[in-house]
């Protein structure tokens, strides 16, 4: 039956597989990697997970491996409804589920459990554990085994993350001398699912934003357009990626996933589609251009404590008011005494500090201004002693949480500081965003991340009443639920929903059935209200899988529950692109060809950030080395480097490894 998973073997064994593709991993990104690779690639996957029931994280109520099972068996059923063996080999054999799918058991990733994986003879290996350290250790067992596997390691830490490839890249070069230039750049690829799904989850707390996708040469963006009154059609911006589920009647849509056909979004139509889908909402590209410095090197308030931090507003007034009240005495006393304003403020100064001797025999207003510098002395005095006091509680405390401030209002609540919450939390401070975190331990990643920027921070069980309130939900403009437990994300969602009911809410959940469902609930109960769901392993997995392809992902959006890539691709041994018009390259539905690389071929590097002079082909004018907008009849040549938008499943078909290549 299509999707059964064999049973283990019970004695180790190799894997009868050449040339195929691991996955090894404990939590539920290593599961939808493994989907994404046989039914979309069509590759022939070993999925390794640890044995113990529960170690694949709170996201996996079930055990890894029912888990997997039950994942497997929903995709394969989803890709029969939408067409054939969803993207497959392409063999027409309806029991390749059966033979391309296998799940191994092991704690960890040792040589024992490499070489039953048939790591010795693979094409690929993602190693995609949650732990930084077992990934790193299981990638330099895995180089040494086979120097020639191309690699694709999850690392959460970047620079960490840049040494070790820069590190397994010069292994592989030294045990494989004659290795090709292009398969060692490839040959291993550190990605983070953090960093791929961040910008997405990012932008669904704000209404009508961008979504950006950088490379370090350029940034992309692209717009999602609400559906046109009756009668008009949407602006298409440099093109239309995409056309939405919602529409000028039902602007809430159905947030489609892959398994909703009709009533979901459909991904680069044609203009033929545009035209006849008049009234529905629309993904554009908006823009292209060179980014500019980025935001993430700015830091909120410095290194240093500012004085707004370490003095109160109303001790600053304060000593504000003293100060003028002197510089008025010195003035009255230079004024009265006809004396020099200099020697005037010196003797202002020593009666304020009690230091002057008593102005007896002088002037009558001489004498009285004495008695008020006496008085701004006297007052002086404690808010001295008071701006001590509260410097050194400011110091005291710089390193501890900041409480939302009264009056907060318009902002985000953020609801787990993990791995995915910090990354999102930064992104949304680069955009200016006020955010208000709430996270139940006190020890969690992003704690010194919120420190660090003075988010405000509510440390409690957002479960528990009281915890939201003190975040300012009722003033918010958007809550984003992204702890690991679902359970978690769609309580805190529903109370909120019952705090305020037009509050734009994005969830993280795991399962693509339950979120339809949680989707559909909310939507009937609050109709105008904005709902959307996502999962981060759903929108990271294309990216690890291209990955394993050998190519390198420029970026994702997300379109409701689909997901649109973007990547760089040489035209040269691809006949659906080479020789033809970039009219005739484009596919609806499939790929479509947005840009030209007009860098030459020995200075090109795969995050297309690569000087080039101003092209003569006819477009919008270089951007990193790239022409947008060429004329439909442009004919692709060999030589040429494109960037293309696809589907998951266009992408698959584009990349795709010959069949000899697969089954030998």
């Amino acid at each position: 039956m299509l999707g059964h998973v064999p049973p283990l073997p019970q004695q180790p064994q190799r894997s009868p597989f050449t040339g195929h593709m691991v996955v090894c991993g404990d939590d539920a990104l290593a599961q939808r990697l493994a989907v994404e690779l046989r039914y979309v690639y069509g590759e022939r996957v070993t999925l390794v997970l640890p044995p113990a029931p529960g170690a694949a994280g709170p996201e996996l109520p079930l055990t890894g491996r029912g888990r997997a099972a039950a994942l497997f068996g929903r995709m394969s059923s989803a890709m029969n409804r939408n067409g054939g063996n969803g993207g497959g080999s392409g063999d027409g054999d309806t029991n390749a589920g059966v033979e391309a799918v296998r799940i191994l058991q092991a704690a960890e990733p040792s040589d024992e459990a490499f070489e039953e994986a048939g790591v010795g003879a693979a094409a690929a290996l993602a190693l995609v554990y949650d732990d930084d350290e077992r990934n790193i250790r299981a990638a330099l067992t895995a180089r040494r085994l086979n120097p020639r596997v191309r690699l694709v390691i999850r690392l959460y830490n970047r620079k960490l993350g840049q040494h070790l490839e820069t590190l397994l890249d010069q292994a592989a070069a030294v045990a494989s001398p004659g290795l090709d230039p292009t398969a060692l750049d490839a040959s291993t690829t550190v990605l983070s699912d953090a960093d791929t799904a961040a910008p997405a989850l990012a932008a669904t707390a704000l209404a009508g934003s961008s979504k950006v996708i950088q490379a370090e040469g350029l940034l992309l963006r692209a717009a999602e357009r609400p559906p046109p009154p009756d009668g008009q059609a949407a602006d298409p911006g440099l093109c239309t990626l995409a056309l939405l589920s919602s529409t000028t009647h039902d602007p809430a849509g159905t947030e489609g996933s892959d398994s909703s056909g009709d009533e979901g979004p459909r991904l680069l139509p044609d203009q033929a589609q545009v035209a006849a889908a008049a009234g529905r909402g629309t993904i554009v590209l908006e823009a292209v251009s060179q980014p500019g410095p980025t935001a993430a090197g700015r830091r909120m308030g410095g290194r240093g404590a500012p004085l707004s931090q370490v003095f109160s507003r109303r001790l600053r007034w304060s000593a504000l008011g003293v100060g003028l009240a002197v510089l008025g005495l010195a003035v009255a006393s230079s004024f009265t005494t006809g004396d020099d304003p200099l020697h005037a403020t010196y003797l202002t100064l020593l009666d304020l500090f009690a230091m002057g001797d008593p102005a007896i025999g002088d002037p009558t207003a001489r004498q009285v201004i004495q008695l008020l510098s006496g008085v701004a002395g006297l007052m002086l005095l404690p808010l001295l002693v008071a701006g001590v006091l509260e410097a050194f509680g400011s110091l005291r405390t710089a390193s501890s949480l900041r409480r939302p401030p009264r009056g907060l209002s318009g902002h985000v609540v953020l609801l787990g500081l993990g791995k995915i919450g910090t990354r999102v939390l930064v992104q949304l401070r680069e955009l200016g965003i006020p955010v208000v975190c709430v996270e139940d331990d006190p020890d969690a990643r992003g704690i010194p991340v919120a420190r660090r920027l003075h988010v405000p921070v509510v440390l409690g069980d957002v479960t528990q009443e009281g915890v939201l309130e003190a975040a300012k939900i009722r003033r918010s403009r958007a809550l984003l639920a992204l702890t690991s437990i679902d359970t978690t994300n769609l309580e805190a969602a529903l109370y909120a929903r019952s705090v305020k009911p037009d509050l734009r809410v994005s969830l993280r959940l795991f399962d693509d059935e339950f979120a339809t469902a949680v989707y559909r609930t909310l939507r009937t109960a609050h109709p105008q209200a904005l709902t959307r769901s996502r999962s981060v392993s759903h929108l990271a997995a294309p990216s690890f899988a291209v990955a394993m392809m050998g190519r390198q992902i420029l970026g994702a959006v997300p379109v409701e529950r689909k997901v649109m890539l973007f990547a760089a691709v040489e035209v040269a041994g691809h006949p659906q692109l080479e020789g033809r018009t970039v009219e005739q390259a484009f596919r609806a539905g499939a790929w479509r060809v947005l840009a030209l690389d007009v860098a030459p071929p020995a200075d090109r590097r795969p995050d297309l950030a690569s000087p080039a002079p101003p092209p003569q082909t006819p477009g919008t004018g270089p951007a990193g080395g790239l022409v947008w907008n060429l004329h439909p009849g442009y004919v692709l040549q060999p030589t040429d480097r494109v960037v293309i938008a696809a589907t998951r499943r266009g992408l698959a078909e584009l990349l795709r490894r010959r069949t000899s290549l697969t089954r030998r």
